[in-house]
């Protein structure tokens, strides 16, 4: 293959708080591919709240392509594993080639879904939802559940697996416009705006006999509020808490509910997904299923271009995402 010109996204400075435009660098660099690469052509990019502490904490390296989720398709290859046309995912995501020796790719077989749901409903975004309420949250049927950022990519999944499971769920977000796609879209049973209400008055008024499971992806106000409302045995699987990410050291905001957990019995558990790697195969025949029923909806915010990479992970810290947030950086 001849040379490519290949952009790409670099760190090259440190957030201190929120991100800015300016800690960040659009880059070309040449690549000349090996006959025995692998040559990948990056189609969509996933943004995630994740990414945010690895910014400041030292884990992004500086001036080089910065690591994410994509998928991609095969331009290049002499692999029976990854043919040329295939599609596959990988973690370096931030630039619009990718070379690789196969080490780092997995093939995605897209059945009758739309590709980009290997990157969230159908992807690690899913397999977090699911493992963290089923598993770590040890969700029973008709529980009472709370769920924070409930329009994001994670919390949405996780409000319809407890529908499914016949629960009452209740999410908070961060608009109005989120609550009412909380509402009549995915069809939970409460929903409020955190930013022009109490979290902890909006919690009685939507879960009164308290709550079972609270899955927890901010932290600080919302966690203080939940404590104080959580069940006898009650679980609270920690998934995120992106309310602390823009801190120094990633630092939460004080709780002072958590001796609520002593006569309660409450349980506080944090989890990663590759915890959840050997449900994969369950995991999707339920999703895909529930897909087909009209059980599990999803939504995508998607910017286009290599170059809205850095102003989509700066937008999402913000909360201007509903569902999953996207890159689009070629047609597949």
């Amino acid at each position: 293959m001849t040379e490519l010109l290949n952009r790409e996204i670099h760190l090259t400075s440190r957030p201190d708080g929120m991100p800015v435009p300016e800690n960040f660098a659009l880059v070309a660099a040449t690549l000349t591919p090996e006959p025995s690469d692998i040559v990948v052509q990056n189609l969509y990019m996933s943004v995630d709240p994740a990414m945010r502490p690895a910014l400041s904490n030292g884990q992004t390296p500086l001036d080089t392509a910065m690591p994410g989720g994509a998928i991609g398709k095969v331009l290049q290859s002499e692999s029976e594993s990854f043919p040329v046309g295939a599609y596959v995912m990988h973690r370096s995501g931030f630039r619009e080639y990718h070379v690789s020796d196969g080490s780092d790719l997995a093939l995605i077989t897209p059945e009758d879904e739309a590709l980009t749901t290997h990157l969230h409903i159908l992807g690690g975004t899913g397999l977090t939802a699911y493992g963290g309420l089923l598993v770590t949250g040890e969700l029973k049927d008709g529980e009472n559940v709370f769920v924070s950022a409930a329009a994001g990519a994670v919390g949405s999944v996780a409000c319809q697996i407890a529908k499914i499971r016949n629960c009452r769920v209740a999410g908070s977000c961060g608009s109005d416009a989120k609550v009412d796609y909380l509402l009549n879209e995915l069809g939970i049973d409460y929903a409020f705006n955190y930013k022009t209400s109490s979290i902890s008055k909006e919690l009685h008024r939507g879960l009164p006999d308290g709550i079972d499971v609270y899955f927890e992806n901010v932290g600080g106000a919302h966690l203080d509020a939940a404590c104080g409302q959580m069940r006898p045995l009650g679980r609270i699987p920690v998934c995120g808490m992106i309310s602390a990410y823009n801190n120094k050291g990633a630092r939460s905001e004080g709780v002072t509910t958590l001796s609520n957990m002593i006569y309660n019995r409450v349980t506080m558990k944090g989890f990663v997904v590759y915890e959840f790697n050997h449900l994969r195969d369950q995991f999707l025949a339920d999703m895909r299923q529930w897909m087909r029923e009209g059980r599990m909806k999803y939504q995508e915010t998607v910017m286009e271009g290599i170059e809205n990479a850095p102003a989509a992970l700066i937008g999402l810290l913000h909360g201007e995402n509903t569902g999953k947030m996207l890159v689009r950086l070629a047609d597949g």
